[in-house]
């Protein structure tokens, strides 16, 4: 089973498998900055991004799920809000620079060979001055039964995300003990990587 497909038939389960609140990090930090356009890759069943529209943001959202899709947009209708939703998978990656005010990467655990790349693609799709706010799970994770990936190139150390995100403003990087209550698939005591960065403004060459 490829892994489109196995996200696919998580989502169609009845209940949504992260829930429909939004992640607990992601709405805190979202006060903290003025609204904008946002970008929310691996954006699931929409939680995060129907959150957001309904704060005001304008909100671009991806995933290589259909089903997830599907999902995020039937509860944007039902909260009464607007988002926009590509189906988007990770190797086929294309985004147009210096767009976003912001972007947030939340649980988003791709093959550690494209990790870097997509990584890498978001810090340039962000504006000058944008803000990208990471959680996922630590590497410390492993053996936790609250979540994320099972093995351990797929889970996230603070020196690997300091090197994805090499040339950014660092404001905090660090790993974090939560109880998770997310749906049936994030449920109890898990260790996490969180990151707050900025951007760099661009310079301005010397005459």
């Amino acid at each position: 089973m490829d892994s489109s497909q196995l996200w696919n038939n998580r989502y169609s389960e009845e209940t949504y498998a992260y829930g429909v609140a939004p992640n607990a990090f992601f709405a805190e930090q979202l006060e903290n900055f003025p609204k904008g356009k946002i970008l929310l890759p691996a954006e699931g069943q929409g939680r995060n991004a129907v959150y957001a529209s309904k704060l005001g943001w304008e909100v671009y959202a991806f995933d290589h799920s259909e089903v997830g899709r599907e999902k995020a947009l039937k509860l944007a209708e039902e909260e009464s809000v607007s988002i926009i939703y590509d189906v988007m998978a990770f190797e086929h990656l294309s985004l147009t620079p210096d767009r976003y005010d912001m972007a947030a990467l939340i649980y988003a655990h791709p093959p550690v060979e494209l990790r870097s790349k997509l990584h890498q693609g978001i810090v340039q799709a962000l504006k000058p001055g944008g803000i990208l706010l990471l959680e996922a799970f630590h590497k410390d994770q492993l053996g936790n039964t609250s979540g994320g990936p099972k093995n351990l190139p797929m889970l996230f150390s603070e020196e690997e995300m300091a090197n994805d995100f090499e040339g950014m403003e660092i404001i905090s990087l660090e790993k974090v003990e939560v109880e998770l209550e997310e749906g049936p698939y994030h449920q109890g005591t898990a260790k996490v990587i969180r990151l707050i960065a900025r951007k760099p403004e661009e310079q301005r060459e010397d005459a």
